[in-house]
């Protein structure tokens, strides 16, 4: 049965109501699948308790690769999604698998690796030329998983006409924070969201070398699953969380959350202090 517009805005009115700071209800939990960036990197530890004392809705948190968590979703299986994989999301939205979509934080994307840089990654400010280098004469960790940040690094390799693979090349198919771990034992390059790096960088062998580069821009995607599909779904919880991000109190607390004190995230909706 289609969700009418008038049920859409009555969703969205009990969403705000809820996630008024102050006011505290019971209600069902929300089952969200994100990525591992969101959780490694300590934001949702950070960020859901917050939620959870002013709504009164508990969250279940599924931390898996973009992929996964797109797979997830589109089965029913949970209530919204976090990822950061704008086509991925869009084919999701697309085929009628999401609705509400929200684009509500960033980080980027940072290239890490040996200190010695056998490559030469620091040399250069170009993500492009990286890629090269690192192709030609450096190792390299790739997520492997299908996540948001392997999905990203498949694009940049075919950006510049490369198809990893070989000695040089290791497919680990482990989440961030695994995967920034085996390259500090490797000796080897990767890719990294800097929320996940700031977060693991004190207990690893490696050095930021490259960032900035315009292509290394990451935002981040929240979106409900449509309950059109799935009827047993938790939409109205889905939109309470979604609208709480998305309000100033959740913006503030995204941009305010820092390890050694630099910010991880940024967020899309309210200009930053």
């Amino acid at each position: 049965m289609r969700i009418t517009a008038f049920l859409r805005c009555l969703f969205t009115a009990v969403a705000i109501a809820l996630a008024t700071p102050g006011i505290a209800h019971s209600a069902q939990a929300v089952r969200l699948a994100t990525t591992t960036s969101t959780d490694n990197s300590g934001l949702l530890g950070y960020l859901l308790p917050v939620f959870e004392e002013r709504s009164g809705i508990p969250v279940h948190v599924i931390a898996v690769g973009t992929g996964k968590a797109l797979r997830i979703a589109r089965a029913g299986d949970v209530d919204v999604v976090m990822v950061h994989a704008r086509p991925a999301e869009q084919r999701f939205m697309a085929n009628g698998h999401g609705i509400d979509r929200r684009e509500f934080m960033y980080n980027d994307f940072v290239i890490v690796g040996p200190r010695s840089d056998p490559a030469g990654v620091g040399e250069t400010d170009s993500i492009m030329e990286a890629m090269v280098r690192i192709a030609s004469s450096g190792r390299f960790v790739s997520r492997g998983d299908d996540s948001g940040t392997h999905k990203k690094e498949l694009a940049l390799w075919g950006m510049v006409d490369r198809t990893p693979g070989g000695d040089w090349y290791v497919e680990s198919g482990l989440g961030m924070g695994k995967v920034l771990q085996m390259a500090s034992e490797l000796d080897a390059y990767t890719m990294t969201d800097r929320g996940t790096w700031l977060a693991y960088r004190g207990h690893l062998e490696l050095a930021l070398l490259l960032q900035g580069d315009p292509p290394l821009f990451n935002p981040y995607g929240i979106i409900a699953v449509n309950p059109a599909r799935h009827p047993d779904v938790n939409y109205t919880g889905a939109t309470v969380l979604i609208e709480w991000l998305a309000s100033p109190e959740g913006q503030k607390m995204i941009a305010q959350y820092r390890v050694d004190g630099q910010s991880l995230f940024h967020p899309l909706l309210i200009p930053e202090e």
